[in-house]
């Protein structure tokens, strides 16, 4: 680990830029409708008892890494092991929001450029602040921070201004029961957005007051639920069911409707701004994440070592997880959830497990 601290506002804004991420792109839990909302609510309440067990295993070990305190539950053998198999979640994961930017940047304005490019221009400016530290990554987070909730208040009141939303598209409530929206909200939300927070557990050791670990983490969830929540009911008051689902970037085409006094109209970079702020903050603590989990697993003394060799990999990673964008949206829907689930939920909790019951005998 470097030697670093960030304070629990630092954390907290992280986490807030990080769960807003690419989720603000994508039609989220537009499986269960017009109860979308709801689902997203019920996968936020869920996470956080996931977020209980991971505060707890810190609490055992709140100066180790992930990567260092599974070789102790486990022994050193296993826990090298699955140490391992998180950081290439963690790269796997950033290789998919970094194709999301990619996606997103090529649909929006640049069609003509090479999605390898396009990439690489963003890889290279996280290789260059993941280098430079976590104290960075969490100082510059308090400045976008700030920048991305202006824009986001802004949008809203031109979105209420323009006259657009229409809230008998959120109705009927319920209209097929609650159990279609437990399903949404189990196997979309709780994985994506809020269950890929399990890679703050690794940042979790670099917070200068551990005792407000818990309490921060729970409030970024929250406030990351409620504003998902907000995303969403707008999308489908001002587009429609119909129109969200079919919609790559439903965000974009909301405030693509946007039209105020018939001359404040096309404020497609609101969303562009807010998206890339997001987006780049979740690569970078996944990055971030991968890069000092590989130096404690390997006992490398200087982690940005590994910044260059791990963030290439990530971007030509982000080239190659799919041919073209439905294979890679239908990828994100259907093949990675057991693997995201059992990572960030099952695992976490049979951790905890043995790690209770060894600390358990120590006591006693």
């Amino acid at each position: 680990m470097e030697k670093a601290k960030i304070s629990a506002g630092q954390l907290f804004i992280l986490m807030v830029l990080f769960e807003l991420g690419s989720a603000l792109l994508v039609p989220l839990a537009i499986d269960a409708k017009q109860d979308t909302w709801l689902a997203i609510l019920l996968g936020m309440i869920g996470s956080l008892v996931l977020f209980l067990i991971y505060h707890k295993l810190y609490s055992y070990y709140p100066d180790l890494l992930p990567t260092e305190y599974m070789q102790k539950i486990l022994g050193k053998g296993i826990g090298s092991v699955l140490a391992f198999v998180y950081i290439l979640y963690f790269m796997y994961d950033a290789s998919r929001v970094l194709r999301d930017f990619g996606e997103m940047l090529l649909t929006f304005a640049y069609s003509e450029t090479p999605l390898f490019i396009a990439d690489a221009l963003l890889m290279l400016v996280i290789i260059y602040m993941v280098r430079k530290g976590i104290e960075v990554i969490a100082r510059s987070g308090e400045v976008l921070f700030i920048l991305m909730y202006i824009l986001a208040i802004t949008g809203f009141i031109l979105i209420v201004s323009s006259g657009l939303i229409d809230f008998t598209n959120l109705q009927p409530v319920l209209e097929e029961g609650m159990l279609p929206v437990l399903k949404v909200a189990f196997t979309q939300t709780l994985d994506f957005p809020f269950a890929e927070a399990i890679v703050f557990t690794m940042i979790l050791p670099y917070l200068n007051k551990s005792n407000k670990a818990q309490v921060t983490m729970l409030c970024a969830i929250g406030l990351s639920g409620i504003n998902l929540v907000i995303t969403m009911i707008i999308n489908i008051s001002v587009l429609g069911v119909d129109l969200t689902s079919r919609s790559q970037f439903p965000l974009l085409s909301t405030i693509q409707s946007i039209q105020v006094a018939n001359f404040l109209e096309r404020l497609d970079v609101f969303f562009m701004i807010a998206s890339i702020i997001g987006i780049f903050f979740k690569i970078s603590i996944f990055f971030y994440a991968a890069v000092i989990g590989t130096a404690s697993l390997f006992n490398i003394e200087s982690p940005s070592r590994l910044s260059y060799p791990l963030g290439i990999a990530i971007l030509f990673l982000s080239i190659t997880i799919a041919s073209n964008v439905q294979e890679h949206l239908g990828e994100g829907r259907e093949v990675i959830f057991v693997p995201y689930i059992t990572l960030s939920a099952i695992i976490p909790f049979l951790l905890l497990i043995v790690a209770f019951l060894k600390n358990k005998k120590k006591r006693a």
